[in-house]
């Protein structure tokens, strides 16, 4: 194992223990997973059956694009896990990271048929950004992939209809901070629905502008390093068992 590898195992294992502190784990359910550099394709997931705060670096499983697992482990993965991180790591080079959530915002505006409105502060930042994907039932049919792949598109975050929600991103950091900017977005919305009072509507000119100030604010960073930084010394400090290489 070289030290890109190691690396990377203890930032996905550190990510699936601030889900975790986020109140993001679904039982022993949903996934998280990075792309390994190189040729071979590989990427690592969490192993099925340990709960978000049980994952470790060392018990994270090694898989292939086509589902295999290519390293000796005592842990199986979640086949619907499987079907959603192979069709996108084999499809978008761009994606290293994605993470799937099943919390009641998210899945709330999920099963609407409005979806996501662009009327709050974080909606309006992803104003064009969300591709949607009709509910198939459990994700476990390899013939979802194509459509999976096909409505995701170049977007980054995508809405699993009456299911949850899912973002990519080149980096862990970076998939981090975008479903969290998400994730908030639907803890707005549906927060403002439940005052049923009539809704302030967003200029389109307001959307544009504040999308355009955004952009130029995180030229040349690396988006969601500082934030995932923050996150990452905070579970270590709470609990460093992730790190067991």
């Amino acid at each position: 194992m070289n030290q890109t590898e190691k690396d990377l195992r203890i930032d996905l294992a550190a990510c699936y223990r601030i889900f975790d502190f986020m109140g993001w784990s679904e039982m022993i359910y949903n996934h998280i997973s990075v792309k390994l550099p190189g040729e071979q394709e590989h990427f690592l997931l969490n192993p099925y059956g340990l709960h978000y705060s049980e994952v470790t670096a060392a018990s994270l499983v090694k898989v292939d694009l086509q589902g295999n697992i290519v390293e000796e482990t005592p842990h199986q993965v979640n086949q619907a896990g499987i079907i959603i991180h192979t069709a996108i790591h084999e499809a978008r080079e761009d994606i290293a990271c994605i993470g799937h959530l099943h919390t009641d915002a998210g899945m709330a505006v999920a099963c609407t048929k409005e979806g996501l409105r662009n009327d709050n502060f974080y909606s309006v930042l992803l104003a064009g950004q969300v591709a949607y994907h009709p509910f198939e039932g459990i994700t476990v049919n390899p013939g979802e992939k194509e459509r999976l792949v096909a409505n995701l598109g170049q977007a980054d975050l995508l809405i699993l209809r009456n299911h949850g929600l899912l973002a990519g991103g080149k980096s862990i950091a970076e998939m981090f901070q975008k479903l969290w900017g998400l994730q908030r977005a639907c803890e707005i919305q549906v927060a403002t629905d439940q005052t049923g009072r009539d809704i302030q509507a967003i200029e389109k000119s307001v959307i544009e502008s504040s999308q355009a100030l955004l952009k130029m604010q995180m030229a040349g960073n690396d988006a969601g390093a500082l934030e995932f930084a923050a996150f990452k010394r905070l579970v270590t400090a709470k609990d460093d068992s992730f790190i067991d290489l």
